[in-house]
């Protein structure tokens, strides 16, 4: 039988089978993928093969695994070596961006941003909780956009309680497999809610000490819209580490880069003491943003989780 996962546990999968019933599977023996060390081998959003455990067939056994188009991954907290799949099959992503409670800051987003390109999945940036803001922090939510909607990322503002912002995202969901991510506390679980009132995850309180959410999402999981799609809410991502990204090609993730590498007067010109380097005239002269060039800089000096959420913008 065929499945698509729709919650990971860890240890236990909830699988969505061709005649829409959900079943509770495990993984026989170790499944590995080909080049890839990866802390959850099985992930939301995977087609699998379904072996039945019991007559029932309430519970089952995950036997493989459909090669995927694609998936996004991150660095795993705890083991620096392997990657955490935070989904797989993805045709869009949302990136939640917030400039208060939590603040997410410019680098998080580049970061972000370069491991989606990497694994050829669209991001839009969704900046919520615009109603929070005074004036000036909506000039700051306005040049942010200026940042990223001119080199092809779609930038909308929402308050993800207010029904009027969030219905052109219904028409872009239907038909399709997209995600939410963002950090802690920026309101994916009330904007899937929001999407569609029957769905009822855990929304929680934003921690009045640390401006930080709570992590009311622990694991990663897949619900159907009644309007179409299939939309996958992440636990909260509070630094995001680049997996096995060669640095030789780095500045091909960043669009406004990979536009002119091939005026660089060399051509394996890595941007940062090169003569004539075309992408570090552009910094200069406006054209490429100085935070995305201070980020790019960043990942090629340091990947380590140190400066994971320094703000680059100022």
């Amino acid at each position: 039988m065929k499945g698509v996962v729709v919650k990971s546990t860890g240890s236990w999968y909830q699988v969505r089978m061709e005649d829409s019933s959900v079943a509770d599977c495990r993984i026989r023996g170790k499944i590995r993928l080909q080049g890839l060390r990866s802390t959850n081998p099985v992930a939301v959003g995977d087609k699998v093969d379904v072996e039945w455990e019991s007559e029932d067939e309430n519970q089952g056994i995950i036997t493989g695994i459909d090669e995927r188009f694609n998936f996004l991954a991150r660095k795993s907290v705890n083991l620096s070596k392997r990657s955490h799949i935070l989904a797989a099959n993805i045709d869009r992503c949302y990136l939640i961006v917030t400039l208060v409670a939590p603040v997410t800051h410019l680098a998080f987003i580049d970061r972000f941003l370069v491991s989606a390109e990497s694994f050829r999945i669209p991001v839009t940036l969704l900046f919520n909780k615009t109603d929070l803001l005074e004036e000036d922090g909506l000039e700051v939510v306005d040049d942010i956009i200026s940042i990223y909607e001119p080199i092809g990322y779609p930038c909308h503002k929402i308050c993800a309680r207010e029904e009027s912002s969030i219905t052109f995202l219904r028409k872009e969901i239907a038909g399709n497999q997209v995600m939410i991510a963002g950090h802690s506390g920026a309101g994916k679980s009330t904007l899937v809610n929001a999407l569609d009132p029957e769905i009822q995850t855990k929304t929680g309180a934003i921690s009045r000490y640390h401006l930080q959410g709570q992590h009311t999402t622990t694991f990663a999981e897949m619900f159907p819209l009644t309007s179409g799609g299939y939309i996958i809410d992440t636990p909260g991502i509070k630094a995001f580490g680049l997996v096995d990204l060669d640095k030789d090609v780095l500045s091909h993730y960043f669009p406004e880069m990979r536009a002119v590498l091939n005026q660089c007067k060399f051509h394996n010109c890595k941007h940062l003491a090169e003569p004539k380097c075309k992408v570090k005239e552009m910094v200069e002269s406006g054209e490429i943003a100085p935070s995305r060039y201070q980020s790019y800089v960043q990942m090629m000096e340091d990947d380590e989780e140190l400066n994971y959420r320094k703000n680059n913008y100022e």
